[in-house]
C-alpha cells in the first residue's frame, strides 16, 4: 500500500482535479480501522508515532504497536460498562495515549470527546455534563480537576496514565492494570461511515458552547483539503502541529489524515508555545509538513529560522494571514504557507495550494473539490461577485456534521435551505477566490460603513515591532462605533510613537475610513484554547 494510493485528488493540474474528482466514502468506513488496524495488517513494525517527550526523551511506536494499545483499552472500556453510543472523554496532551484512547473508543461504536487541558474546571464540567460522558482518560496532572469537574455527572470511570489517584473519586483505574487486564481476542463492533464518532464543542466566543456530532465519514471529507495543503503528502513525509490534537484543527487537519496516508506524527508536549523549541523539533525530526495556527506562525517570525530545516508544506487556519506572512514563509522556512478555512461543524471547505496553482494573497484559496461553497444573503440567495454575504457549504458534504448534541433546534438554524450557514462573512472574486471578513458578530459599524477586523489586523502585524493585534468596535456617540486595536509589541520595543505610526500605516495601506481611532498596548491578547482572539472580552474592556 502506497500514500499515493490513499489520496483523493486526481493527478493534473487544478482544471483536471476539479473535473475529475468524485467521492469515494465506503458505506462500512471506520476511522480506527483506516488509520490504525488496516496499517497495521498491512506493516505492523511501520512508524506511527513519533513522540518526544519534554526532557527530550524519543519513543517510537509503530502501527502495531497502536492496534494492541488500543484493543487492549477498547477490551478494558467494554469491561468498564462502555457500549456503542456511549461518550468517551480525553483529557490528555499531544501523546501516543491519545490517539490510543481514540481508536480505543470507536472501535466500541463510542463517540469521543476530546477535551483540552487547558480547560478549567467550570468549562470541563459543562461539557461532560453536558455530553453525558460515561468514561474519561487523563493522567496525573489533570486527574483532580477532571474529578472534580465530573462530580454530579454520568461519569464513572476514569483510566489514568498516572500512578497517583484523586480523593473520592469514581472508579480510577491505572493505565498499565486496564492493560493487562485485558486478554484474549477483542472483537470490535460493527461501525459504518454514518455512525457518530466525535463530539467536539464549538469555541463559544458567541455564545455557550455547542456539542458538534461528526461521523465516521468526515475524516475523508477532510482528505482534499489536507492534501492541497499539504502539497500532496508522499512517502518519507514526517508531520507535526503545535495545535492541540484536542482541536478540530489539530486533530482533523493533520494529526488523523497523517495515520490515515500512514506516514509519521510527531507529537510533543508544549506546555507553552515556544518558537525556539519548535524549530529544534523541527530540524532534529526532519519535520515536512506541518499544521501551524496562525498564532504559531506570528511568533515564528519573531525567531531566528535555523539552517538544515526539511519543511515542504505548511497549512494554517484559524484566523486570516495577511501577504508578510505569507512572504515570510517562502522566505525563511524555504515552503509555501497555504491558507484553509472551515469551522468545526464543517471542516476544511475552502484552501490554497501553491502546486496547484491555487493560491492568491489576501484570499483563503478556493473550494476544495467535493465541496460546493458560495457567498449567500440573508434570504439564502448567491450573490454578485464582490459583495459581501455570509459564507454557505451546501448540504450533503460528507464533512459536514450530523448535528448539534441535543440541540435540534440550533441545528435546524444552521441551515437556511440546502445551505449550511457558518456565520462568517466573506466575499468571492470573479475568478472563485474566497476572501474571509470577519464573523458576523465582529463586524464593526462605524459612520455607515461595515468594517471587518482582519484586514486592519494583518496590516498591524505587518509592522516589524507588533507581534499580534486585534481590532474591536467600541461605542462611539456620532459614529456608532469606531475602530480600537489592541496590540503586542515584540520584547523590546518602545511605545513611543508606535500608536501614531499603526494608524497612519493602516489609512495607508487599507483605508482611511478602516484606521483604528485608538491604540492600546497590551501584553497579551485573551485567546480562546485554539488560539482564537476573544474579541468579545476585548469589546466589553472598552
Amino acid at each position: 500500500m502506497q500514500v499515493s494510493e490513499l489520496r483523493t485528488l486526481p493527478e493534473g493540474d487544478w482544471a483536471s482535479v476539479t473535473s475529475n474528482f468524485r467521492w469515494r466514502v465506503p458505506v462500512d468506513f471506520s476511522m480506527a480501522r483506516a488509520c490504525c488496524d488496516d496499517w497495521a495488517a498491512f506493516d505492523a513494525d511501520r512508524t506511527a508515532i513519533i513522540d518526544v517527550s519534554e526532557d527530550g526523551t524519543r519513543t517510537v511506536w509503530s502501527f502495531g504497536r497502536l492496534k494492541d494499545a488500543s484493543d487492549r483499552l477498547a477490551a478494558a472500556m467494554r469491561a468498564l460498562g462502555v457500549i456503542k453510543g456511549d461518550r468517551v472523554a480525553i483529557l490528555l496532551s499531544q501523546c501516543p495515549e491519545v490517539m490510543v484512547a481514540h481508536f480505543a473508543a470507536m472501535k466500541l461504536g463510542a463517540i469521543v470527546l476530546p477535551l483540552f487541558t487547558l480547560f478549567g474546571e467550570d468549562a470541563l464540567a459543562f461539557r461532560l455534563a453536558d455530553s453525558g460522558a460515561v468514561l474519561a482518560v487523563t493522567d496525573d496532572v489533570h486527574l483532580d480537576k477532571l474529578v472534580s469537574a465530573g462530580a454530579g455527572s454520568a461519569l464513572h470511570s476514569i483510566v489514568t496514565t498516572g500512578v497517583r489517584s484523586a480523593v473520592q473519586a469514581p472508579r480510577v483505574v491505572a493505565w498499565d492494570a486496564a492493560m493487562s487486564g485485558a486478554t484474549g481476542v477483542f472483537r470490535a463492533e460493527a461501525v459504518g461511515a454514518e455512525d457518530a464518532a466525535v463530539l467536539i464543542y464549538t469555541s463559544g466566543t458567541t455564545g455557550a458552547p455547542k456539542g458538534a456530532l461528526h461521523a465516521h465519514r468526515f475524516l475523508l471529507g477532510h482528505l482534499p483539503s489536507v492534501e492541497m495543503v499539504l502539497e500532496r503528502p508522499r512517502a518519507g513525509d514526517v508531520a507535526w502541529t503545535p495545535a492541540d490534537w484536542a482541536w478540530i484543527g489539530g486533530l482533523m487537519d493533520l494529526a488523523m489524515p497523517t495515520l490515515y496516508f500512514g506516514l509519521p506524527l510527531v507529537s510533543q508536549r508544549m506546555r507553552k508555545f515556544d518558537p525556539e523549541a519548535a524549530f529544534h523539533l523541527i530540524r532534529d525530526e526532519r519535520v515536512s509538513v506541518m499544521f501551524l495556527p496562525p498564532t504559531a506562525l506570528k511568533l515564528m517570525r519573531q525567531g531566528t529560522v535555523p539552517q538544515g530545516l526539511s519543511v515542504r508544506a505548511i497549512g494554517s487556519g484559524g484566523e486570516s494571514l495577511g501577504a508578510d506572512l505569507l512572504a515570510w514563509g517562502v522566505n525563511e522556512l524555504r515552503a509555501p504557507i497555504n491558507e484553509l478555512y472551515g469551522q468545526t461543524e464543517c471542516n476544511l471547505v475552502v484552501s490554497s495550494s501553491v502546486g496547484l496553482g491555487v493560491s492568491r494573497p489576501g484570499t483563503m484559496g478556493k473550494p476544495v473539490p467535493g465541496h460546493e461553497v458560495a457567498i449567500i444573503d440573508a434570504a439564502g440567495d448567491p450573490v454578485a461577485p464582490g459583495e459581501v454575504g455570509e459564507i454557505a457549504v451546501r448540504r450533503g458534504d460528507p464533512v459536514m456534521f450530523l448535528g448539534y448534541w441535543n440541540l435540534p433546534e440550533k441545528t435546524a438554524d444552521k441551515y437556511i435551505g440546502d445551505w449550511l450557514k457558518t456565520g462568517d462573512l466573506g466575499r468571492a472574486d470573479a475568478d472563485g477566490y474566497l476572501t474571509y471578513v470577519s464573523r458576523d458578530d465582529d463586524v464593526i459599524t462605524s459612520a455607515g460603513y461595515r468594517i471587518g477586523p482582519t484586514e486592519i489586523e494583518n496590516c498591524l502585524i505587518g509592522d516589524s515591532d507588533v507581534v499580534n493585534a486585534a481590532a474591536v468596535g467600541v461605542p462611539d456617540p456620532v459614529r456608532t462605533e469606531i475602530v480600537k486595536a489592541f496590540v503586542v509589541l515584540r520584547h523590546g520595543a518602545t511605545q513611543e510613537g508606535v500608536a501614531d505610526r499603526l494608524v497612519q500605516r493602516v489609512r495607508d495601506r487599507v483605508s482611511p475610513h478602516v484606521a483604528p481611532r485608538l491604540v492600546e498596548f497590551v501584553d497579551a491578547l485573551p485567546v480562546t484554547a485554539t488560539g482564537k482572539v476573544i474579541r468579545r472580552t476585548l469589546r466589553e474592556r472598552g
